[in-house]
């Protein structure tokens, strides 16, 4: 069953949002506040596959949520609901764990492709068919493809989807300089009309974990004018 949770406080809105997530085929969960959204979630037992939440929202506000839910699973999928002057909003969401955000007001059309893409994004997790050999190991680094493991001397380093798939795209072509339009296409899908600045903060956010130091980094380097490489 594809579940999504949906913490929107205004019904307008809310109501928009769940119909066209129940035609796309979605068992939709609403709550009109985070304090809410996080009592269904642990009422499900976990069993979402996206969550999608305003930013501004009574009691207990979306980056809280945002942050409580990404600290219960790594699998989940998160995208955050903002208003156009909340631009600081949006990095704060993606560093807390977000995957993608969306800025008000937006068209159906555009909501259902972005629960869809983090929706497959989720699926493949649970169906990975890749065989037990299938570990590509970098210098300090090693990269289990079955168990989506990323671990740096022997020590695991826990992975949201997104960061396992930038990580994967790294550890298959190393040396290599790929562009964020590339990077874009391949993580969030070549339907994805998203802003390119999202490739820029989830790389911020994976070198703040693979990286002995995240300001001066060893590994995950940029390459000016054209993007990121992955250096062993």
């Amino acid at each position: 069953m594809k579940r999504v949770l949906i913490a929107e406080d205004e019904a307008a809105i809310r109501a928009f949002v769940v119909i066209n997530l129940k035609r796309a085929g979605y068992d939709v969960i609403e709550a009109q506040d985070g304090a809410e959204a996080l009592e269904m979630y642990d009422a499900c037992g976990g069993d979402i596959d996206v969550a999608v939440l305003d930013v501004m929202m009574p009691n207990v506000d979306g980056l809280t949520v945002c942050k409580t839910l990404r600290a219960k699973s790594n699998n989940i999928g998160i995208i955050m609901l903002t208003a156009k002057a909340q631009e600081v909003d949006k990095v704060t969401g993606l560093m807390m764990g977000a995957d993608d955000y969306m800025t008000k007001p937006f068209s159906p059309t555009e909501l259902v492709a972005r629960v869809d893409a983090i929706y497959r994004r989720v699926a493949i997790s649970h169906t990975e068919t890749a065989k037990p050999s299938d570990e590509i190991e970098l210098g300090e680094f090693s990269l289990n493809l079955r168990a989506r493991l990323l671990s740096k001397r022997g020590a695991v380093i826990e992975l949201t989807q997104v960061e396992f798939q930038l990580i994967e795209y790294f550890f298959t072509h190393p040396g290599e300089a790929l562009s964020r339009t590339d990077i874009l296409t391949r993580v969030w899908g070549p339907e994805y009309f998203g802003e390119e600045k999202i490739v820029d903060v989830n790389i911020r956010r994976l070198r703040m974990k693979i990286e002995d130091e995240p300001s001066s980094p060893r590994h995950l380097l940029t390459i000016w004018g054209v993007g990121y490489k992955w250096q062993v």
